[in-house]
């Protein structure tokens, strides 16, 4: 039987990003059966449909969502709202033919941030995932705070109570992949 290929990308470029440590922590604990790759953002540009020519960092960004049976996304949360990395990402894939690389696709949540661990932001991407058709799982969410002990200083997570969480979440999105391809 084939992996589920999950693509995570994360909505920070900040080089000790907790958002980005949530992903790292998930892809060294994928599931038996699950393999996760992780995009990198930090060379796509801002979705401008003026361009003529797809930008190379915009073709292997829509080429691990093409090759992906589903989504990690990691959402960090800026002023209440969703992180523009990560829209811009979700934006450029979204600009395929027929919204193929989404439409229909499983995905999971997770984030960290300020007070409410990124709450506001995840919400916010739902809105957004509804209109892209992909399918976000409901449970368990996970929203972490950033500025806690829960991060060392290089942004790896390190609450054994969160790891348990993506875990049982990482799980769950391989049951709800199942369901739905």
């Amino acid at each position: 039987m084939e992996p589920l290929r999950v693509f995570g990308i994360s909505g920070s470029l900040r080089r000790h990003s907790t958002n980005s440590g949530l992903l790292r922590f998930a892809q060294d604990h994928a599931p038996s059966g699950m393999e996760i790759a992780i995009a990198d953002l930090h060379d796509v540009p801002f979705y401008n449909a003026d361009l003529t020519e797809i930008p190379e960092s915009v073709t292997v960004l829509n080429e691990g969502i093409k090759k992906a049976d589903a989504l990690l996304l990691a959402c960090p949360e800026y002023n209440y709202s969703l992180a523009p990395p990560l829209k811009n990402a979700l934006d450029w894939a979204s600009r395929a033919p027929d919204n193929h690389l989404l439409a229909g696709k499983p995905a999971a949540i997770m984030g960290s941030g300020g007070g409410l661990g990124s709450a506001r932001a995840q919400y916010h991407l739902r809105q957004v995932c509804v209109f892209l058709d992909l399918h976000p799982l409901n449970k368990p969410e996970i929203f972490c705070k950033a500025f806690s002990d829960s991060f060392d200083g290089e942004g790896n997570l390190v609450d054994a109570a969160i790891q348990d969480l993506i875990v049982e979440q990482l799980l769950a999105l391989q049951a709800w992949a199942k369901t739905l391809l």
